[in-house]
This record gives structure tokens, sequence and C-alpha cells, in this order.
């Protein structure tokens, strides 16, 4: 997963949203949903991604990948931390979480919902719905796997489809 892109992508939808503010974005496995750090905001959203086994290879589609992220605004600095929740194989044994593939598209779907909850929570702004589906890709409407999926062995998965949460 390329930090590069999802930073590239979100300046680029923030200066779409004319906001002048400097936002920055990482990768940060310890974040906590439902749980975060005080003065920031949550946004958590489903997303469509695939993965593919480390081991075997396989490859498997999933609408439902969590993302969770944690954004605070000071003064004219913003920043944003992100997990993505992995899966692990169902097919292997003793198979290791491997992380989601997004393709480019859904990442700008993703980061465009994101920049509209950036400027209600952050802004103090009505930026009012996107409705901006996912690119889904093969067929995804199996069963979810909880057995296998990070987000269930934490409880904190909720079977979130593409949809999104506060």
């Amino acid at each position: 997963m390329d930090l590069q892109e999802w930073a590239s992508i979100l300046q680029n939808t923030i200066e779409e949203h004319d906001i002048e503010d400097t936002w920055s974005i990482e990768f940060d496995s310890a974040i906590i949903p439902n749980h975060p750090a005080r003065g920031w905001q949550q946004y958590i959203s489903g997303a469509f991604a695939r993965f593919m086994c480390s081991k075997c290879k396989r490859t498997w589609p999933s609408k439902r990948v969590l993302v969770v992220f944690h954004m605070r605004l000071l003064e004219d600095k913003g920043m944003v931390k992100v997990i993505r929740y992995r899966r692990e194989c169902k097919k292997c044994v003793q198979s290791t979480m491997e992380e989601p593939h997004f393709k480019t598209e859904n990442i700008e779907v993703l980061l465009d919902k994101l920049v509209v909850k950036i400027l209600v929570k952050c802004y103090y702004e009505d930026a009012g719905e996107n409705n901006n589906p996912f690119h889904l890709e093969g067929r995804s409407d199996g069963p979810h796997e909880a057995a296998h999926c990070e987000a269930c062995k934490h409880g904190i998965c909720r079977q979130v489809t593409t949809k999104e949460t506060e």
C-alpha cells in the first residue's frame, strides 16, 4: 500500500474542496476505533478492496473492508491517521493477515468521503452527503468470513458494508 498515493489523493481532494490548510496522512495500526485521542475526530467507512495471500497467492475481493480514520486540525495543520483492517486466507493453515489493496478510484472515493467529514467535523461546515459509490470488481457477494477478518477478531467489524458511520 503506497502511502504517497494516499497522500497525493488526499492533497488533491483537499484542494478540490477549497481547503487552504495543510493536511497530511499516515497509516497507524495503533488506532483504536471509537476511542480517538483527545481533540481528534473519527470517521469509519467500509470500502471495496482486494486481498492476496502471501503464501498461496490466492486473491479475493471484499466490499466490507473496515477503514478507520482519526483526524484533527491544529491551527492551520491537519493530520489524518488511518488503519485499514486486514484479512487472512481461508484456504491456508496458519495464514498471515494480508493488507487490503485498493484501486486508485476507490481510494479517491474513500478520501472524498473523508474530506466531507473533515469539513463537517473540523470546519463545522455543512458539506452535504457524498454518495459516490465504490467501484466493485469481481464477485463480492459471498458470506462475510468473520473467522478470517481482523476487525471481527477485535470485535469492531459489525459487518460494515460500503456504508459509513460517524
